[in-house]
């Protein structure tokens, strides 16, 4: 299973395409529309927000509330698109109006792909590149994250991300009887956080940098149980699934870090102290005492809870300028400044939600038989049989 992506910032629209999801599993627009719903909200989110109500229009790909095994096609109209209709159209410009290139943009902003993605691709006018490096492209990830979800959700595979830390407001860890109640709390959160007492401290950190025309980051987590045991390999590097989770993770915008379990904790204590231990019992099979290394072992799922936290830091876009330098007139300036927000963490943890989704729904769908969704449920369930009496 595998996707693309295509369509800019202020462009028309956002559009994915899946091809290898299996035929015959119900899906309807409203299972995308409320994970679309979620990435919008989140304390600290700037005035696109407001513009934007996010809605998938399913152009192929689905019958009936059926997947028909066909490449499924996943459009996102942007509402701003009608303001920038003439300095983002894909007509040549007509050189004697000027009014296409007024928003030409020759000053990169530190810590954004402006200046090195101009350089990779020759792009004088650098409003190409950051229209294509916009987080607004996670919009449709999130779109095919959702469908994933949806495959696993209907494999007795849950998916749940929250904020643990932003601005140096850290949450403890969280305590919940079930996934499903992880999911609807941090889904009321204004912050995504399971912890109510730092939820506060939270948002009067978002509000203190705003105040200030700065911003800042945080640490998201992603937890799935219900995972098979054995998914991913050990093999080839290439098939390692914490490996394919960790590129995934990282792909989204401002990610700098990535761990899982005990993660970077690891590095300071006996290896006594990190390994899982292995039991066994009737009802379960495998199984261990703990699980500091995250649900995977040797590249593979162990069926413990998968546990994935990614590091984002404060987005680049400030209202306190850092200083650049024109590429035409090699003179510095203050950097300029695009719409954007002083705290994208909430936001944040459902594209990781979605990422990570996506990459065990293509491990999944790689490893078993899944032309059709209930051949593919039926195989799950054999070799969780099979994993159990082992």
């Amino acid at each position: 299973m595998r996707h693309i992506t295509a369509g800019e910032s202020h462009g028309p629209q956002l559009t994915t395409i899946i091809e290898g999801l299996p035929a015959g599993m119900p899906l309807t627009a409203e299972d995308i529309n409320k994970e679309l719903a979620s990435r919008q909200k989140g304390y600290g989110r700037g005035r696109r927000m407001q513009i934007e109500t996010d809605m998938v229009n399913i152009t192929g790909g689905v019958r009936h509330g059926l997947t028909l095994g066909s490449p499924l096609s996943l459009v996102v109209e942007n509402n701003d698109w009608k303001h920038w209709t003439k300095i983002m159209g894909i007509e040549p410009l007509d050189l004697e109006n000027q009014e296409e290139v007024k928003r030409k943009v020759t000053r990169p902003r530190p810590g954004h792909a402006d200046l090195v993605g101009g350089m990779k691709y020759g792009h004088r006018d650098m409003r190409n590149v950051l229209e294509r490096s916009s987080a607004r492209e996670t919009t449709v990830r999130v779109a095919a994250g959702a469908v994933a979800k949806k495959l696993l959700s209907m494999l007795g595979i849950e998916v749940a991300g929250h904020v643990l830390e932003i601005g140096g407001v850290r949450a403890n860890p969280p305590k919940y009887e079930s996934i499903q109640e992880l999911q609807h709390k941090t889904e009321d959160s204004p912050v995504r956080c399971f912890d109510e007492k730092v939820e506060k401290q939270m948002m009067e950190a978002i509000d203190q940098a705003k105040a200030k025309g700065d911003s800042i980051g945080g640490i998201v987590e992603v937890i799935v149980e219900g995972m098979p045991i054995g998914v991913g390999s050990y093999v080839h590097y290439d098939r390692k699934l914490d490996a394919k989770i960790a590129q995934a993770m990282l792909s989204i915008n401002a990610f700098k870090g990535v761990e899982f379990g005990l993660g970077f904790e690891m590095a300071r204590m006996p290896g006594s102290e990190v390994h899982d231990e292995i039991i066994w019992n009737e009802d379960e099979g495998y199984v261990r005492s703990t699980n500091r290394l995250g649900g995977f072992e040797g590249g593979m799922t162990t069926g413990m809870p998968i546990v994935v936290r990614g590091v984002m830091k404060p987005i680049p876009t400030l209202y306190k300028p850092l200083k650049s330098v024109d590429i035409d007139t090699k003179e510095p300036f203050t950097a300029s400044i695009e719409r954007s927000d002083s705290c994208a963490v909430p936001a944040a943890s459902v594209v990781a939600e979605a990422v990570v989704a996506w990459e065990l729904a293509a491990a999944i769908t790689e490893q078993f038989s899944s032309d059709r969704f209930e051949l593919l449920k039926q195989s799950i369930e054999e070799h969780r049989v099979y994993t159990r009496g082992f």
